[in-house]
């Protein structure tokens, strides 16, 4: 389905730069590189900070999120890598379980953009991965800035503690409202 365009949600507006942290297994690294230009390209559209790191494999990705969302102090997350299918069933492994610890990671919280690509063929990679062509490292970094801005938004929101102020307050047997126990 190459060649069909979708619709792509502006940037957000930040009041400080948000940072971000990519997180990268640049097992095919032409691909890996193609990414993070992306990724980078977009958070600096958006005036964000970012710090890169290697892990050895897209497995590898979750557990870094994971440990530095809560050992160092960074507002979102942007995951990148490709796994290519092969001849056994690790394909699927990896896929399913590096989408999983992200998806898992997003639903506590954490501001994730998800741009490991799982695709069938290195060509479909390039594409994939290229700044120029589908740039799925700066949708990734998008994904998280969007994250990122929601975030901000509704943790200026209060809910209170959910108890409602009662108009008079009775104790059970009151029955003049005067709370004489």
């Amino acid at each position: 389905m190459a060649g069909i365009s979708h619709y792509t949600l502006d940037l957000p507006k930040f009041d400080s730069a948000p940072r971000l942290l990519i997180v990268v297994a640049p097992y095919y690294k032409d691909i890996a590189d193609n990414l993070i230009a992306g990724a980078k390209a977009t958070a600096k559209e958006a005036g964000a900070h970012v710090d890169v790191i290697e892990v050895p494999g897209a497995l590898e990705i979750p557990t870094a999120i994971a440990m530095a969302a809560r050992m160092a102090d960074y507002d979102g997350f942007v995951a990148l890598g490709c796994v290519i299918r092969g001849e056994t069933t690790h394909y699927d492994t990896v896929c399913n379980d590096s989408s999983r610890g992200l998806t898992l990671m997003g639903l506590e919280g954490i501001c994730i953009g998800n741009g490991i690509l799982t695709v069938e063929n290195y060509e479909q990679a390039a594409v994939r991965a290229d700044p120029a062509d589908q740039n799925k490292g700066g949708g990734a970094a998008a994904a998280a800035l969007h994250l990122i801005s929601l975030s901000r938004k509704w943790a200026r929101r209060t809910k209170g503690i959910g108890f409602k102020p009662a108009e008079s307050f009775r104790i059970a047997g009151d029955t003049d409202g005067s709370n004489n126990a």
